[in-house]
């Protein structure tokens, strides 16, 4: 009796998270899925015909959509890392006793709507801000500059919004460090620019790649920041999806969105593990 109760018990620990995985993940992308595939309309209604096509019409509706929102995803994780990892990497080996401060200052805009924060980034952006209006006031930039409405602007927002999922898994890696594999390298004449790139960053590298993949695929998706800070020319794929379900009731379009964008982010992100070696990674954490 002992003995299936060891058994079936790491099947009851997850089943709790299976159940709500199913109802709320697996059940509706399978339904999804069904809808990419309808056809007709908001006043007659959609039935399922089995029509892929609608996958290719959108891809070639809107694959410069596509483009541009794993381009802005890239840049502003590029962004995040170089960032994120200085001030994770203070916290850690140089933040005494005030991490936790320190910590609860880099999650605090959390306590704030996204919405609104990121409303609040389109304020200090704004030509008459508190930015750029001091620049022209001094002579430093034309009248003519400006930042919102542009690329720019947009993955300002997104490294501003998404910064404390990149420092919390780098700060995480890097505490785990043990202080006298560092004191060895020294102690072997390494000089610090060594040490980081040769016991430091390796050891983080667990932390980087979790920072990755919970930055790159909401960035890429996000519609909030291309459409608070953003123009016509920075359109992003969320906000097309967004639009074609919620004002132009094209589901089936919408839904096949989704799917070419999740698939898209799954091979960028599996590429991404490829060529940095999860193995490896794993390896590294486990020491």
């Amino acid at each position: 009796m002992n003995r299936v109760k060891r058994q079936i018990a790491p099947y009851l620990l997850v089943l709790p998270g299976g159940i709500w995985l199913l109802i709320f993940f697996a059940v509706p992308m399978f339904a999804m899925l069904s809808l990419s595939l309808q056809e007709g309309d908001i006043v007659h209604g959609y039935r399922f015909t089995g029509h892929w096509q609608t996958y290719t019409e959108a891809i070639s509706a809107y694959q410069e959509q596509i483009i541009r929102s794993l381009i802005y995803g890239v840049i502003a994780t590029i962004l995040l890392i170089a960032i994120a990892f200085p001030m994770a990497y203070w916290i850690a080996f140089y933040g005494g006793r005030r991490k936790g401060s320190y910590l609860f200052l880099v999650l605090l805009p959390f306590f704030v709507s996204f919405v609104l924060r990121t409303i609040s980034w389109k304020q200090i952006l704004t030509d008459e801000g508190p930015v750029l209006q001091p620049l022209r006031d001094l002579g430093l930039i034309s009248q003519a500059f400006h930042i919102l409405g542009t690329p720019y602007a947009v993955i300002l927002g997104l490294v501003y919004n998404f910064l404390p999922f990149m420092v919390l898994p780098i700060y995480v890696a890097l505490e785990r460090i043990d202080p006298r594999v560092v004191e060895a390298a020294r102690d072997l004449y390494a000089n610090p620019a060594t040490t980081f790139r040769k016991v430091i960053f390796p050891l983080a590298l667990p932390g980087v790649f979790a920072g990755v993949l919970m930055t790159f695929i909401p960035a890429s998706s996000d519609f909030v920041n291309s459409e608070v800070l953003g123009s016509s020319d920075t359109t992003m794929i969320g906000q097309v999806i967004q639009t074609q379900f919620l004002e132009n009731s094209d589901y089936p379009t919408a839904s096949a969105l989704s799917f070419v964008l999740m698939l898209v982010l799954l091979i960028g992100v599996f590429s991404y593990a490829r060529i940095l070696g999860t193995e490896d990674v794993m390896k590294v954490a486990a020491r």
